[in-house]
């Protein structure tokens, strides 16, 4: 059994609402010194696999398939 933390944010080229919603927040609060907000999704799922490379190639295809807008998002994968 593998944990694997799936890491899903924004495209860097695209804008992020939430973020930008956030970041007012802050400037709102008088919160100094942020420069930018990015929000996105952290995923953990327990994976039972014959081994780590197994497990990510099963969260990969998890990710590309259905935990990630490939259009919008990107993701990053780790095995705990």
């Amino acid at each position: 059994m593998y944990t694997v933390e799936i890491k899903v944010m924004p495209l860097k080229e695209l804008l992020d609402p939430q973020g930008k919603a956030v970041m007012g927040g802050l400037e709102n609060l008088g919160l100094k010194g942020v420069e930018d907000v990015r929000i996105g999704k952290n995923i953990t799922l327990k994976v039972n696999a014959e081994s780590p490379e197994k497990a990510l190639a099963i969260a990969e295809e998890a990710s590309r398939k259905l935990l990630s807008n490939q259009v919008m998002e990107y993701f990053e994968l780790r095995v705990l």
